[in-house]
């Protein structure tokens, strides 16, 4: 297959690029290398995956129409997996105007150039957050979610409007998967594991939030790729696509799925995790709530499992031992 991907130059964009290129795949890749975390990291992996004759890049902003449209024609691809984004619910608090522009108006671009270039299937991010304030737990697709806390999280709440929508309207089938946590090598130094491993090892404080009374369904990103990945294959249609309890929409080719490990893990055993993988405890600075944040995710991956036959796996403290050993070697320490 010939896969446009955008956000290669991000943690989970190349670790999906790398899993395709791996495959055989043609993969283009297509990223604006923003500034919002140390851009050498994203050079690094864009680097790495030019190793491999099957990848080529754009570097260019999703609000860009005309260069997204040109890089899409030029490749002609049989399926877009749109990954680039504004991330960080945190960020969001500071600058949300930077959401709405990469988000909402990115996305609208993507979704016009897949109609322009008729691929056969459009899969989108979304994530755990947009189930906001809900209770129910685990988290199902199926749920109303209506009460996000973050413009972060509205913003991948309307891009699954907006991709309903577009699926309508124009019959292109979409998919929209929601993340859970993800975590692993290659990360964002934003994220939580990597600033506790960097504190940690640095013997700084670090912050722990609501005193550490928060659980997260921590998701592996290889076991988020590989979810991806199987996904590409299962594409809505009509009712005959449809699987027991799905999402699949009743008025258009389109549907919602959660990527996670289906476990919910106290913050206070992930850090433990990293210090004995580490070899030291961590000096912990407990902190209130954060604005916007939730006290636990938890994903029911059933649909996920019914439609691929895959359910990511892998055990936290496997994957923040991982996570571990890159960093040491990333930055010699």
């Amino acid at each position: 297959m010939r896969i446009f991907v955008t956000g290669t130059a991000g943690f989970i964009g190349f670790h999906l690029a790398r899993l395709l290129l791996a495959e055989g795949h043609a993969v283009a890749g297509y990223d604006g290398m923003t500034d919002y975390y140390d851009v050498r990291l994203k050079e690094r992996r864009h680097a790495m995956l030019r190793q491999n004759a099957g990848f080529s890049a754009t570097e260019a902003m999703l609000e860009d129409a005309t260069a997204l449209n040109a890089a899409v024609a030029a490749f002609a691809p049989d399926v877009i997996v749109h990954l680039a984004a504004q991330a960080g619910v945190r960020y969001s608090l500071e600058n949300p105007r930077a959401y709405i522009d990469a988000n909402i108006v990115g996305t609208l671009n993507v979704m016009e150039a897949a109609r322009e270039a008729g691929v056969k299937h459009l899969l989108m991010a979304s994530t755990s957050s947009v189930y906001g304030a809900n209770e129910e737990m685990p988290f199902d697709e199926r749920q109303k979610a209506d009460t996000q806390l973050t413009i972060y999280a509205a913003t991948k709440k309307a891009n699954e409007a907006m991709g309903h929508a577009w699926a309508h309207i124009h019959a292109l089938p979409v998919t929209m998967f929601r993340f859970f946590t993800v975590y692993g090598p290659w990360g964002r130094p934003d994220m939580a594991l990597f600033k506790f491993t960097k504190g940690i090892l640095e013997d700084t404080p670090i912050d722990i939030y609501n005193n550490g009374e928060m659980w997260r369904d921590f998701t592996y990103v290889g076991d988020l790729v590989r979810g991806i990945r199987l996904l590409i294959d299962a594409v809505p249609g009509g009712p005959e696509t449809a699987v027991e309890d799905d999402s699949l929409s009743p008025a258009a080719p389109f549907r919602v799925v959660n990527i996670g490990n289906s476990d919910k893990v106290q913050l206070m055993d992930f850090i433990e995790a990293i210090e004995t993988e580490i070899g030291r405890p961590a000096i912990r600075n407990m902190m209130p709530m954060q604005l916007g944040d939730v006290p636990a995710t938890w994903a029911d991956a059933a649909l996920l499992q019914r439609l691929t036959g895959y359910r990511p796996q892998t055990p936290f403290g496997e994957g923040v031992a991982r996570f571990v050993r890159w960093y040491r070697d990333y930055y010699r320490i």
